[in-house]
């Protein structure tokens, strides 16, 4: 009886997902264990393997459909044997010789090139590696390097993946760089037109994680009063603070220390304070939460994510800046896994680093509150009557006003603005 490829669990409150893409095609062998299937949900992208080695029978739910958990993908037939490899064809197909006859030379075959894949499709063009592989060297391609990610990104703009070898078998094929690629492709000068330019138009399937972007934006603004007060910080102090623990910090611990450990540790500070924005409603009752997982916002190819900083209540600066580095990598890489979205009680959101100036951040349901932070830019303020020339941000606070009154919201930001403005005051608060 054949055995039955299923879509396994998916995470917390994930309940469905969209077939990505089919690794294996109906006809192929496939090992225990070997992936089969890509499956994209809203939060990450998984990987279906084979639990029985077999033939693969059946596929059941073709590329783009939506399933659920425990949907049937495919059939796998462990009646069918493997195939022979060549090698092993060969051994047993070879006639019995005398030592003295001399073997059959093999015939010449020019070497494949990603200039010259064999069999690739008309269509497709081959990913460029950074250097020419080697001919008569196993070659490992970059489709089995590639995230899932990268691969879909791949099929969507033609690239073949699967006919390029690649030099460095030890790091993988990014979605990053396949869209540098792609980037590089559109600014090569387009060939001599006539007069009239072409009116193009391109439809591209929305993946599922937009899909769930989309609806979670637009679910936020029809379910929470969401309200946003503002106030401005000055930076003078942090910056100085950085500049000048920022060669130790470094040497010390490997990474930079940026501004997103200060904001995480004063928002904690500061939800101590007003614990109204560290809850959720759930029904008729609010639900106070006294643990601290504080959602940073990153920003990746298919759409921001949201990845949670457990316990950040007692994370030291330097594990804060780790924790955002990690996941800034991971969601570049698109190696995120579920447990590392789930749950997050307040989110911190820095659109400075893109060069924002000023916005209204959307709540991340069902949390009650997100921070959001701005550009910090040189700017005339009064400082003790005198005009002078001040590093200032902009910062935002989204709440959900059916929880949080505004007398709260404003002196919560007051409150990160007192901290960041005398940063000393975070290790006695936080």
């Amino acid at each position: 009886m054949p055995t039955k490829i299923v879509v396994p669990e998916l995470g917390e409150s994930v309940l469905e997902a969209t077939v990505g893409h089919w690794r294996k095609k109906e006809g192929d062998h496939v090992s225990p264990g070997e992936v089969v299937v890509e499956l994209e949900t809203d939060k990450v992208d998984l990987e279906v393997g084979a639990e029985q080695a077999g033939v693969l029978a059946k596929i059941e739910r073709k590329e783009g459909e939506d399933v659920h958990i425990g949907d049937v993908l495919g059939l796998i037939d462990e009646s069918i044997e493997a195939p022979l490899t060549p090698a092993e064809g060969a051994s047993a197909a070879a006639p019995q010789t005398s030592p003295a006859a001399p073997a059959a030379k093999p015939e010449k075959q020019e070497p494949l090139t990603p200039e010259k894949p064999k069999d690739a499709p008309p269509a497709s063009r081959p990913f460029q590696p950074a250097a020419q592989a080697k001919p008569g060297v196993m070659q490992i391609t970059a489709e089995e390097l590639a995230t899932p990610s990268a691969r879909r990104l791949a099929r969507e703009q033609g690239l073949n993946l699967a006919h390029t070898p690649v030099t460095d078998t030890t790091a993988r094929v990014t979605r990053q760089e396949v869209q540098n690629l792609v980037a590089a492709s559109a600014e090569e000068p387009a060939p001599a037109a006539s007069t009239q330019p072409a009116r193009r138009e391109e439809r591209v399937r929305m993946s599922r994680r937009r899909q769930t972007i989309a609806q979670r934006l637009v679910e936020a603004q029809h379910t929470a009063a969401i309200l946003t007060t503002f106030n401005e910080i000055d930076m003078g102090a942090v910056m100085a603070l950085r500049q000048r623990q920022k060669e130790s910090f470094k040497e010390r611990y490997g990474v930079s220390l940026g501004l997103t450990s200060f904001f995480v540790k004063a928002s904690v500070a500061a939800l101590r304070r007003f614990p109204r924005l560290n809850a959720e409603i759930q029904g008729d009752e609010i639900v106070l939460k006294h643990y601290y997982d504080i959602g940073v916002a990153v920003g990746a190819a298919e759409g921001l994510v949201v990845p949670v900083l457990r316990s950040a209540d007692q994370m030291s600066f330097a594990e804060i800046e780790m924790g955002v580095k990690e996941y800034a990598r991971k969601a570049k890489e698109g190696t995120l896994i579920l447990s590392d979205l789930r749950g997050g009680t307040f989110s911190v959101t820095n659109g400075g680093v893109f060069g924002s100036l000023l916005s209204t951040p959307i709540l991340n349901p069902p949390q009650a509150g997100i921070l959001g932070l701005h550009k910090v830019e040189d700017r005339p303020v009064a400082v003790n009557g005198e005009v002078k020339i001040r590093p200032m941000m902009y910062v935002a606070l989204s709440y959900d006003h059916r929880l949080v009154d505004g007398l709260e919201a404003v002196q919560f930001l007051v409150r990160v603005k007192e901290l960041i403005e005398d940063p000393g005051t975070l290790l006695i608060e936080s």
